[in-house]
């Protein structure tokens, strides 16, 4: 499998952050990469209002990656938002495939910690997703489902070698040490490859970021079944290809045979 890592700043400009899907779409498409993936919020930054985006810009954004994913004939995994109920968004990753049968993920766990409340202004999804992606099965996540192993492991329950993550992540103390970590961890519960990909470091970038809100470290990496790093991104703005072999997850979970043993029902 080849995949593309377009680590990107997305801000509160809807037209900048579609060029710029475009942009590093063609130069996926143009390395032979089958999928590339952004960060989560792509089609707007958190601190904007994510409400009146999702009402004027949601079926623009899913027919435009639909567009450039035929276009340039490569699957494009993009965060957005969707309008709910009671003036909330729905944090989704956005699957626009080749063939035009797009996949859609809403972020089950909501980010209400350090400070942040995501659940005031976003309503959570409920179930995991896991589809048929250039020829293999994937699942997938949303930022701060990485710190729950179960989604992790009920993706590769239902048949995904790998689950494709994309993040806002906040910064802090301590904050690239935990995404570090917690993809390598979640590698490990699940015997499967981790590819996340978060926004980049509006501070090293110079894209003016919105006080209080979750805006990207950078640090996109991929991780193999053993919870081996196989490359990490520093802090800008940059585009990723690499090539891995999902089926090496066999020989992970013949080796570590972590679901099989498995005595708590996760």
């Amino acid at each position: 499998m080849r995949i593309a890592i377009a680590q990107i700043n997305s801000t509160g400009d809807f037209g900048s952050n579609l060029h710029k899907v475009k942009e590093f779409t063609r130069r996926a498409a143009g390395g032979g990469a089958e999928i590339v993936v952004f960060p989560e919020a792509t089609m707007v930054a958190f601190g904007n209002d994510l409400a009146t985006a999702a009402r004027t810009h949601f079926t623009e954004w899913t027919e435009s990656l639909q567009s450039i994913a035929s276009s340039n004939q490569i699957t494009v995994i993009a965060g957005g938002f969707d309008s709910a109920t009671d003036n909330k968004v729905k944090n989704f990753l956005y699957t626009a495939k080749p063939d035009g049968d797009p996949i859609s993920y809403q972020k089950i766990h909501l980010y209400d910690a350090f400070g942040y409340t995501e659940s005031e202004s976003v309503l959570a999804g409920e179930a995991p997703v896991v589809a048929e992606v250039a020829n293999e099965l994937i699942g997938f996540g949303v930022c701060y489902d990485i710190r729950f192993p179960k989604l992790f492991v009920e993706n590769a329950r239902r048949g995904a070698a790998v689950t494709f993550l994309s993040a806002s992540w906040g910064s802090g103390k301590g904050k690239l040490e935990q995404w570090r970590v917690l993809a390598q961890a979640r590698a490990l519960d699940a015997s499967s490859f981790i590819v996340a990909c978060g926004q980049a470091d509006p501070s090293i970038t110079g894209v003016k970021a919105i006080e209080g809100a979750p805006t990207g470290i950078g640090h996109s990496l991929v991780v193999n079944p053993y919870g081996e790093i196989l490359f990490e991104l520093g802090a800008k703005e940059e585009l990723k290809i690499i090539d891995f072999n999902p089926e090496e997850v066999l020989g992970a979970r013949q080796a570590t045979a972590v679901l099989e043993n498995s005595k708590l029902g996760f």
